[in-house]
């Protein structure tokens, strides 16, 4: 479960649409995990006369990938079907009753998925956190149970971002010690890194206690934000593997910057995963880039800035190569290293040198074509911290 790859997988599956004044793309990469436990789900126009409306969402599954692709195929339905978000729309669509609506369809999901598995004589221990977004013509809500995390910027800023349901959180501790468990290491019972999740039956027998009363909690926090045309930029929805290695304001920036110089968002969210890779993430990584029409366009001004610093890299790469003469040409490490200690201008923000690296590394293999494989694998990252893909430090379990 916690097991690595001597080399990651850096295959990727993409995806892109649009519609409803929309625009997404999608990346996801296995990486350095022997198995690929995430999924994802992007649908334009939902069922239910709902043509207006989207859904998009990032599952990370731990201890198999079982849940997280269960719930990429039906979440979407159990959400929409159920009583409570059909009274909502029946009615005048308030937002309380939207979010009920959506919070039902999770509880659902996850009873129906308990009686599938004890149907079959066994108990499935798969998990698999989920956060995502419902957007209507009036609304974005964002949906999450578990550490996946999702996040809006508009106006060139960060303007909301959901919460982590890690256990040492306050109140999350309080409802694991009521229904007799304990955080340690900061972990449930010592084992499970997420306090929410769906899935994870074997935290959720506690006699006596409600589905949303038990060690760990399919209940989703989901929190309604109106749009704001003209000022509503794009929402990433991303796993822990790209968060562990990006804070908020950094992946804002980072996604601002290639905005302004590509409108290929299957290109931005491979720069993402690509990136968090190079800087150090050892998880399965998953990212759903979202823009609205107010997403930053691409400026021939930073189109040339991007085209030069490229040319800058290359020339640095061939000047070091160069200055180790007799010695023989360096290795990749080296370079990235030499690179890492200068001072270079108009590296893109929050991606660093690290989103540069396919850069360097295409022209250390023009100048060297005759490497051996081990010289330009990537080297372990110094930093430790789960794509099943559908239409940590340590595991999570």
């Amino acid at each position: 479960m916690g097991a690595f790859l001597d080399k990651p997988k850096m295959e990727k599956y993409n995806s892109c649409g649009e519609g409803n004044n929309l625009r997404y793309g999608l990346s996801s990469m296995q990486g350095w995990r022997v198995e690929m436990e995430d999924a994802h789900t992007a649908v334009i126009g939902l069922p239910h006369a709902l043509d207006h409306w989207s859904f998009f969402a990032v599952y990370d599954g731990h201890a198999g990938s079982q849940v997280a692709k269960y719930c990429c195929e039906h979440l979407l339905e159990h959400i929409t079907s159920n009583s409570d978000f059909q009274r909502a729309l029946q009615e005048d669509p308030s937002v309380d009753n939207v979010k009920n609506g959506i919070r039902t369809g999770f509880l659902q999901i996850d009873e129906h998925m308990r009686t599938i598995s004890e149907k079959k004589h066994g108990v499935d221990r798969s998990g698999s956190t989920a956060v995502g977004v419902m957007i209507s013509p009036s609304h974005i809500y964002f949906i999450n149970c578990g550490d996946s995390r999702g996040l809006l910027s508009r106006g060139g800023a960060v303007h909301f971002f959901t919460q982590d349901h890690k256990p040492n959180n306050p109140l999350e501790k309080e409802r694991i010690q009521k229904a007799g468990g304990s955080v340690m290491i900061q972990r449930v019972n010592g084992s499970l890194a997420v306090s929410r999740a769906l899935g994870d039956f074997d935290y959720k027998c506690v006699h006596g206690k409600g589905p949303t009363e038990q060690l760990v909690s399919p209940e989703p926090e989901v929190y309604a934000i109106e749009r704001c045309e003209g000022e509503d930029e794009f929402i990433i929805l991303a796993c822990d593997g790209i968060w562990d290695v990006m804070g908020n304001e950094q992946l804002c920036d980072f996604v601002r910057s290639r905005l302004e110089v590509t409108d290929d968002l299957e290109r931005v969210s491979n720069e993402i995963v690509d990136t968090c890779l190079y800087k150090g993430s050892r998880d399965n990584m998953s990212v759903v880039l979202i823009c609205f029409p107010g997403a930053p366009k691409v400026s021939p001004d930073a189109v040339k800035k991007e085209a030069d610093l490229d040319k800058y890299l290359e020339g640095k790469v061939e000047e070091i190569i160069k200055k180790q003469g007799d010695e023989g040409v360096p290795d990749l490490v080296h370079v990235m290293r030499t690179l890492a200690s200068e001072s270079i201008p108009n590296l893109p923000p929050g991606g660093e040198l690290a989103s540069k690296r396919t850069v360097i590394e295409a022209m250390y293999n023009k100048l060297n074509p005759y490497r051996s494989d081990d010289t330009v694998s990537i080297p372990l990252p110094t930093r430790h911290r789960c794509s099943f893909s559908l239409h940590s430090n340590l595991p999570k379990y």
